[in-house]
This record gives structure tokens, sequence and C-alpha cells, in this order.
């Protein structure tokens, strides 16, 4: 996005002082984070194939100090395997998958997951294979004890025919795929405790099935998402190329917390079939202190990114490129144990 005077000058000719506000005003986050001045650093991380390259900027983003970087990965690669790996009852460090899976190119944390029982809370398939699955209820308290939420929870899957797609899932243990809605859905509030498929599908098709309602004219039913990698997250971030943040309909970072600043970890791809994988450092006031959820997606819009979603982000975010660090984790201890991580060999 041009954000020179050059630029500035034939807004104001062919503009109203009005409309020339009204248009700066909706550019300015999209001139901030296109500024970002990206440096290649695959030289730190070589060897690495002539189809993947690593960027890092420590540019300033909105006046505040700001590290990132991004892996790009050409997904027809044939010499490139994108893939998973995951643990049962346990969590292992990125730097422990990354020996686990014989030193492979890539790793990087993906999914959420609860502490307690070291559960993955959303989906992960490897090699076809649901290995992991989203919570489709979450409990209210209050005085709506009884009654509960089903949100479906977004993933980004890789197909055999090496073709990217970010999605909103229902998963199921009884059936071998998981179902793949293509337009967001506000989760569904009743009193039952376990929805199944049918009544999901139900649900989507008829109680919210509301065409006058902005974002559900192109609205369709669940149908089978045949990935053969996909990690899971939440929110979506990007759509059709455009900031389309989905995070009121995931339950993922509702309300004003859309707005915290936090280290970032995201994945999304470019038209031209690139798989882009974001990592964000933060709360290191003064060094880097992270990005916002509008932030992060106006970032991936400008590497390209046609769809793009937030992963686990916080003290998880770690990403490892032949085994080197590439941003510094928030956490004093270093890298967090996650069960779940998303690998290129």
């Amino acid at each position: 996005m041009p954000g020179n005077k050059i630029f500035q000058t034939e807004l104001r000719k062919s503009l109203p002082v009005t409309g020339l506000l009204t248009v700066l005003c909706f550019l300015s986050p999209l001139i901030s984070t296109a500024q970002l001045k990206w440096n290649n650093a695959d030289t730190l991380y070589a060897p690495l194939p002539s189809t993947v390259h690593i960027f890092k900027t420590n540019d300033s983003l909105d006046g505040k100090p700001f590290i990132a970087y991004y892996a790009e990965a050409l997904l027809a690669d044939p010499k490139l395997e994108f893939t998973t790996d995951t643990t049962f009852h346990r969590r292992f460090t990125p730097k422990q998958f990354y020996e686990k899976n014989s030193q492979p190119l890539l790793v990087v944390n993906c999914s959420f997951f609860n502490f307690d029982k070291h559960q993955n809370l959303n989906v992960i398939i490897k090699k076809g294979r649901l290995l992991a699955y989203n919570v489709h209820s979450i409990a209210l308290k209050g005085r709506d004890t009884f009654q509960y939420k089903h949100p479906l929870g977004s993933a980004i899957g890789i197909s055999k025919k090496r073709k990217a797609d970010i999605a909103w899932l229902y998963t199921d243990s009884s059936k071998k795929y998981p179902y793949a809605m293509q337009v967001k859905l506000a989760a569904i509030k009743d009193s039952v405790k376990t929805p199944d498929f049918d009544y999901i599908n139900y649900a989507a098709n008829v109680i919210h099935n509301n065409y006058s309602r902005p974002g559900y004219r192109n609205f369709a039913s669940l149908k089978k998402w045949k990935m053969q990698t996909a990690v899971g997250g939440g929110p979506v971030l990007v759509q059709e190329g455009m900031v389309n943040i989905s995070n009121e309909e995931e339950l993922k970072f509702t309300g004003k917390a859309i707005s915290d600043k936090h280290p970032r970890t995201a994945m999304g791809y470019t038209k031209d079939g690139k798989l882009i994988i974001l990592l964000i450092q933060g709360r290191f006031p003064g060094i880097a202190e992270g990005a916002t959820l509008e932030q992060e997606a106006r970032i991936l819009i400008s590497l390209g990114c046609v769809e793009a979603l937030n992963l686990d982000g916080g003290g998880s975010s770690c990403m490892l490129i032949n085994g080197k660090e590439t941003i510094r984790p928030s956490d004093k201890e270093g890298e967090r144990a996650v069960p779940a991580v998303f690998i290129i060999k």
C-alpha cells in the first residue's frame, strides 16, 4: 500500500476533505504494518531448501518496539513434507519434538491445550488421521449454569494435492473426517451438553440460517474436510485477503481481549501457494511488546495471505529452524512444553 506524499497528493485531488480524512484514517493501520522492514535471515538458519525462506524484523509497530519472524515455504515443493506430531497425556518442548522427529527443518507450536491433562483443545491431523479434536461444549456460569455454548473451532489444513485451506470445524471421534464450515457461525447456546454432528448441522442450517444477517449470505452446511495435515487454533484472522476476525464466534479473545498485546503464532497461505508461519515476540517491555489480533491480521495481509488464523500464543509461541530459536519465548524458563507441533521436514 503506497504511503508516500505522491499518493496522498493524488487522493487530495480526487476526494473532498471529509472523504480524504476517512480514507486516510482507514489506511493508516494498513500503511503502518505494510511499512515493516523485513530482512532475509536465511544465512542465520542455513542450510535451507531453495523453496524455504526466513525473514526477520525489529522495526517498530505503531511506534512500539517490535520483533517478529516469518517462514515462507512453497507448498508445491515435493521435497517438503508438511506434518504434525503430538503427545498423549504429556507435553514436550519444541526442542524435544525436534530431537524426537530426527531434527526436521521447522518446528512450531500450534494448538491450545489445558495444563492439567496436557490435552490438545484443537484438531490435529497427521497423514490423514485425526489425532486430536476440537472442544465443542463450553459450560456457562452464574444464572446460565445449565447452559452451554457450542463453537466451531478453526484450523488450517493441507490436502494431498498440497492445497491449503482454513475453515471452522466440527470434529467427532466417531467420524473419520472433520466436517468444515467455510463461513463463520455464531456459537450455539442451549442446554445440550454434548452436541452430535446432526444437531450441529441442523442448528447451522435452520436455527442460524438467517439470510438477512451480515456474513450469512453464502451460508453452507458442514462438509467433509479431507486434509492430509492440519492444526487447529483460532480465531481466524484473514479471509479473502481482508481482516475478518472470528473471535466472538469461536469464543477466543472475546470482548476487549481482542485488543490485548501478546506474543503470537499464526499461519496462513498466499494466492501463489506459499505457506506463511508468523511468530511475534512479546511481553518484553521496551524490547518486544507483542501485537493485537488486528495488528497480527494486518501483518499477515501485508505478507500476501488470503486466509490466515491465529494459533496458541503467549508463552507457547516458539519456532525452531534447524533447531535454532527465532523469537525469544516469553516464559522465564524458556521454551514451554506443548502437546503438539507443526513440522516441515
